[in-house]
């Protein structure tokens, strides 16, 4: 991995990545990334590929909004963008954190990660263990094996995995297939679009936002700040957590569909037809019987930018697992790398400072969309793939060092919202040295129209 100085020494030169759509990346063309290059601490390199990721967003940005914007960051806003729900407060409230069977728990012989976040996947915990309570869970799990326990939820439909070492999961079947992609896979074909008008960002452009929990809201929200029209569409039978909705919101749209219903399924076709991207984030295959596979949909809007983003990658052994942040870092062996002495167990998994692979993800996502925009008008549009895998790779392989741990400022905003008041962390965009700021707060969840709310 290249490294590069733009301001903060040694920033690992994610925007490299690109280079499939852009070419070379000039120097001068590289956002400027300025302030501390160590805060978390830690034996990963998790401040490097935040900056990273957010300077390769940047750069993409500048790319396509034209070299007049000097669009740039510095370390502090980085920090709090990429712990930004724990920074966010409503009417003074901390936002929820993990369920209660949301964790760890040691198992007979090792131990498992599970994800119960969301009601019908703690359903499905409780169900595949025959557990109502957290003390009846910690006690199946101890009397059974990791890899038992992982099996049984997953095949109820649940979250769990095995936390395992890097070396284990590097020569494992599903470790081997994510090591063969790219950060950023892209797949560019030249079906020209609209170009984007000088001197306007992103305003104009209509972004169809199917993407939950946060490494997908994360890009759309950075993207809307450069003035798209983000309409985000969930399903009303699974609503978002509202917190984390909260979060990701600022800037956006948002309505239901079900896409059961075929008069649901016109309007969404209706959207598309008039859409420039497409962001997915839902498990590979899980849209397919509504019409919306992403190879359809390439074949059908050959100049919608379109890209989707996953736990563990579109295709290998585990290219149709539900998958979260905390699951990743787990089964990948970073969980390991973080483990710590416990005077119960002995030992005791660990994770990172915070779910950076989620929101390096978002950031490789948005300048995904970005390259792809700003080549769309000229050689024709493409589409781009991600997993939250293949950036715990990124994380692991990037030179591993024990780093000062140090507070940094947090830069805050506030705003009136329907929620109530709002203090959140500040965006970490700048131009021309002013900082670029939400063009609003988060509206009443599910409230929109299914329609496009700028015109050409």
């Amino acid at each position: 991995m290249q490294i590069t100085q733009t301001g903060t020494a040694d920033i690992p030169e994610l925007y490299r990545w690109l280079a499939p759509v852009t070419g070379p990346i000039d120097d001068t063309a590289v956002a400027r990334v300025t302030g501390p290059r160590s805060w978390w601490g830690g034996p990963l390199d998790v401040e490097g590929l935040a900056l990273g990721s957010v300077q390769a967003a940047l750069t993409a940005a500048r790319l396509a909004c034209g070299p007049q914007e000097q669009f740039h960051s510095e370390s502090s806003s980085v920090a709090a963008a990429f712990a930004s729900l724990d920074h966010l407060r409503i009417d003074g409230r901390k936002p929820e954190g993990f369920a209660p069977l949301s964790g760890y728990f040691p198992a007979r012989d090792g131990w498992v990660r599970l994800h119960a976040n969301y009601p019908h996947h703690a359903r499905a915990l409780s169900g595949a263990l025959g557990c109502d309570s957290k003390e009846e869970l910690i006690g199946a799990i101890a009397s059974s094996s990791a890899a038992d326990v992982a099996q049984r939820v997953t095949d109820a439909g649940g979250l769990a995995v095995t936390v395992r070492s890097p070396q284990d999961w590097r020569q494992s079947p599903e470790g081997r297939f994510v090591d063969s992609q790219p950060w950023i896979r892209f797949d560019l074909v030249d079906a020209v679009g609209p170009a984007l008008e000088a001197g306007r960002r992103l305003t104009g452009v209509r972004i169809l936002d199917l993407t939950r929990v946060i490494a997908g809201p994360v890009a759309t929200r950075f993207l809307a700040l450069f003035g798209a029209d983000v309409l985000r569409i969930d399903p009303p039978a699974m609503p978002e957590l509202i917190d984390q909705y909260i979060d990701t919101g600022f800037g956006k749209r948002s309505a239901t569909a079900d896409f059961a219903d075929p008069a649901q399924r016109e309007k969404l076709a209706a959207l598309l037809e008039h859409a420039d991207v497409l962001v997915m984030g839902y498990r590979p295959g899980a849209l397919e019987k509504f019409g919306l596979d992403p190879h359809a949909l390439r074949e059908r809007y050959r100049s919608l930018v379109i890209v989707t983003l996953d736990a563990w990658g579109d295709d290998g052994p585990w290219g149709d697992r539900r998958g979260f942040d905390s699951l990743v870092q787990a089964a990948v062996g970073i969980a390991q790398r973080y483990g710590r002495p416990d005077p119960d167990a002995g030992w005791r998994p660990g994770a990172l400072p915070v779910q950076a692979l989620d929101h390096s993800t978002g950031y490789g996502v948005a300048a995904a969309v970005l390259a792809l925009l700003a080549r769309r008008a000229t050689a024709g549009a493409g589409w781009a793939h991600m997993s939250l895998a293949r950036t715990a790779h990124l994380l692991l392989d990037l030179p591993a060092v024990d780093r000062d741990r140090r507070e940094l400022e947090v830069p805050r905003e506030e705003t009136e919202s329907p929620f109530g008041h709002l203090s959140f962390a500040s965006p970490p965009v700048f131009a021309d040295g002013h900082r670029i700021g939400y063009r609003g707060a988060p509206g009443p969840y599910g409230s929109d129209p299914l329609e496009w709310a700028v015109a050409r």
